[in-house]
């Protein structure tokens, strides 16, 4: 009725029909393809009219719904939005999107209030912070790592500063490494870390330090001031609000 009329000529259109059967919508893309516009489908029948008419068949067939019965969408919906989801991070990546142009964007949403704000209003600090000496035994930084569920322990120099870094990963690597329980005990906090890891002053915002986890692939920083002393950490959730738009991860 109409609502054609929106979709430019240089627009390309996301077609979504599991059967690639849907009357409606193959008729609507008659008209598209007249237009000369790019068809996208997701669908679950490769060879279904709408797979046919599009330029691109992205496929979302599962094995068998989840409703009981086989009738309900249930199964082949969670596809549809996973294949969303991975559209959306692959268009994240190729426009360098960062987090500065969700700000801008959603300046009144909560990540865009939150990412406004100093990384110390967000960090962890204090008893909260995992931490053991570099001199410590491995064991330690394990036991650091695991209560304090940070996904990382931070090493700490005798005069403050951060040694280094022990992430979940690097635990898990030493142990493929072929580094058992015994010869663990025998190790040192310092034979597992990172020397140098990334970190961030105290005075950046809280979008500074979600720019930095973007392009470094890390979920932990820490923040460090002028004598690079560890002031505290910040970790992904606290910045996204425990697992909220974890597609900018």
């Amino acid at each position: 009725h109409g609502d054609l009329g929106i979709v430019g000529r240089d627009d390309l259109v996301i077609a979504i029909s599991y059967s690639g059967e849907t009357v409606e919508l193959n008729a609507l893309l008659v008209a598209i393809r007249k237009r000369g516009n790019t068809i996208i489908a997701m669908t679950g029948g490769r060879q279904s009219t709408l797979a046919a008419a599009a330029d691109i068949v992205l496929d979302i067939k599962v094995p068998q719904e989840a409703c009981p019965l086989g009738l309900a969408p249930t199964a082949s919906t969670t596809a549809t939005l996973a294949m969303g989801d991975a559209l959306s991070v692959v268009l994240i990546n190729r426009r360098r999107f960062q987090a500065e142009d969700f700000r801008f964007n959603h300046p009144g949403g909560s990540l865009g209030q939150r990412l406004k704000v100093q990384v110390t209003e967000v960090m962890s600090s204090g008893v909260d912070l995992p931490v053991v000496a570099e001199n410590a035994a491995a064991q330690e930084a394990v036991n650091a790592l695991n209560d304090k569920n940070k996904g990382a322990v931070l090493i700490i120099a005798g005069d403050g500063s951060v040694a280094g870094i022990v992430t979940d990963g690097d635990i898990r690597r030493a142990f493929m490494d072929g580094v058992d329980v015994k010869k663990m005990q025998q190790l040192a906090a310092r034979d597992l870390m990172t020397e140098n890891p990334v970190c961030i002053d105290e005075r950046h915002l809280a979008v500074d330090a979600l720019s930095i986890m973007q392009r470094y692939e890390i979920t932990v920083l820490p923040i460090i001031n002028d004598a690079r002393q560890l002031v505290g950490l910040i970790h992904l959730h606290d910045l996204l609000g425990k697992g909220e738009f974890r597609f900018l991860v």
